[in-house]
């Protein structure tokens, strides 16, 4: 499946289930799973982790500005643990299961904003590069092989708080890039117009996403 193929398949999943706000699987035989029926489904096929090539999160909202840029929004945290379990860690509390999913490759965010809806894919290579996770990474945990392949909340953490004051959208850390972009969408504050511009482009640049917007009504895509 191309970056398309998999936008689509998102969107015909959206028209045919009552998609809820939680995190779900992609599998490479272009079926989707939540997280739960995927750790109970490891329990009788222990291979099934190498099958996940993506993971796929849907926000149900109101603001406009998680509609724009979506890949703000607490996607730091998240980003943070699919390169863990990536690159063969898991979570002390098995929160996306109990083994690496080694060929983990997109990270798709999808948010349903009145009649539309905006689905956003991500290469996870690309932007675990871009936002500097090897090198965070590395300094938390160490060079040397670690002897066990958990990772504690505590190093997580770590990691994800070294991911989050990085000012890598235009000069701002995370929060401040997300704040501005919700004042001027959500509390209409237009003098801001010139600093979302530049987050804009940096966004672009960080994430690089690959973004179609979608008519509810028709399903059919729309330009916004």
């Amino acid at each position: 499946m191309d970056e398309y193929q998999i936008i689509q398949l998102v969107r015909d999943w959206h028209k045919t289930t009552q998609v809820e706000m939680i995190g779900n699987f992609l599998f490479n035989n272009k079926t989707i799973m939540s997280v739960y029926s995927y750790q109970l489904s490891y329990k009788q096929n222990p291979s099934i982790n190498k099958q996940v090539i993506g993971y796929v999160y849907t926000f149900n909202n109101s603001l406009l500005s998680l509609f724009e840029f979506p890949m703000i929004y607490y996607n730091y945290a998240i980003l943070t643990l699919l390169y863990l379990y990536k690159i063969g860690y898991i979570l002390e509390d098995e929160s996306l299961g109990p083994a690496p999913l080694p060929n983990l490759k997109y990270y798709i965010v999808s948010v349903k904003y009145q009649d539309k809806l905006a689905i956003e894919l991500v290469d996870l290579d690309v932007v675990v590069n871009n936002l500097n996770l090897p090198k965070i990474v590395s300094s938390v945990l160490g060079s040397k092989p670690l002897s066990t392949n958990e990772i504690t909340v505590h190093k997580l953490s770590k990691i994800i708080v070294q991911t989050f004051n990085q000012k890598l959208l235009a000069g701002h850390a995370w929060d401040d890039a997300w704040k501005i972009v919700y004042d001027y969408f959500d509390d209409n504050q237009r003098h801001l117009a010139k600093d979302v511009f530049n987050i804009s482009q940096a966004y672009e640049r960080v994430f690089r996403p690959y973004r179609v917007v979608y008519d509810t009504e028709t399903w059919q895509p729309v330009l916004v």
